[in-house]
């Protein structure tokens, strides 16, 4: 069995949601207080064991990969100043260990087709897929609890969450059995209208899947949103293999939405050791006025 070493980035979408912030900076470097959403990834997928970042990036996307790029004129510059906690951040970005590979997508297409760009450079690994949009806080990630259990089992694993009933129509949604200490995911459905959804149970931005899944996607026909989804992919998946759901612990904040974005900025921001103390009394101080 081979261990999980190569995690997959999306990032090539336009982040409409986010217009204009979005039109000439992708949402994926949007901040949380002093980091952007897709350091926050690449950290988690860091700390489950993963040592190759491959980004399946798009137009107007250059500023991700010269986030994880080396920079030579500011390093300089905050050396010459003797800004050595600064200096520290920035070239901490990434262990030194780690490598990033950069894949245009030509056309957006759907997650399916961007983790089908990937193709090559995964192989015939298994591998992770992580949604920056979906910044989850835990004490141990999201990812790694996922990874700890393919090691125990082999098997592919989703990350999933119980949303709201009405919320059913913007996630992929599964239907489970249990197992002895796992849950067997037996159907899976793209975006399904809440009184034709099998569960309230959704997948939300966290896959580790076998390579088996490239095949499934090669020739699959457009889903929802006339896209290659992942979840028809994943859906052919399940005659083939044990495909199984994970609850992870720790909270999820949908950055892929504005009220998301901004619960996720008010979370790390309270709990930010520079920036705590001050933003609460300052939030103290504006709900006093609502």
């Amino acid at each position: 069995m081979k261990p999980i070493k190569k995690a997959v980035f999306p990032v090539a979408g336009m982040g409409t949601r986010f217009l204009p912030a979005t039109k000439a900076s992708p949402k994926e470097m949007l901040p949380i207080v002093d980091k952007p959403l897709i350091q926050y990834a690449v950290e988690e997928a860091v700390e489950a064991g993963c040592t190759e970042m491959v980004f399946i990036t798009g137009r107007n996307k250059r500023s991700i990969e010269d986030h994880f790029d080396k920079a030579y004129e500011l390093e300089t510059e905050l050396a010459q100043r003797n800004k050595d906690q600064l200096l520290a951040h920035v070239q901490d970005i990434l262990p030194s260990e780690i490598t990033c590979l950069y894949i245009r997508q030509a056309e957006a297409l759907g997650l399916g087709h961007a983790v089908l760009c990937a193709r090559a450079a995964v192989n015939d690994e298994p591998f992770a897929v992580i949604l920056a949009d979906d910044l989850i806080d835990a004490p141990k990630g999201a990812l790694k609890q996922m990874v700890d259990i393919y090691n125990q089992t082999g098997n592919s694993v989703l990350g999933v969450e119980t949303v709201d009933p009405s919320q059913t129509g913007s996630y992929g949604i599964v239907e489970v059995e249990a197992l002895k200490n796992y849950r067997r995911i037996t159907n899976i459905v793209e975006k399904p209208k809440p009184e034709e959804a099998p569960s309230n149970l959704a997948v939300v931005g966290r896959y580790i899947l076998t390579p088996r899944i490239f095949d499934l996607l090669t020739n699959l026909p457009r889903g929802a949103g006339n896209e290659i989804q992942l979840t028809d992919g994943i859906a052919r998946l399940l005659d083939h293999e044990f495909v199984l759901a994970h609850a992870f612990e720790g909270t999820r904040y949908d950055c892929g939405s504005k009220i998301g974005y901004l619960e996720a900025t008010l979370a790390y921001g309270l709990s930010h050791p520079e920036t705590g103390g001050e933003f609460r009394a300052l939030l103290q101080q504006y709900a006093g006025k609502l």
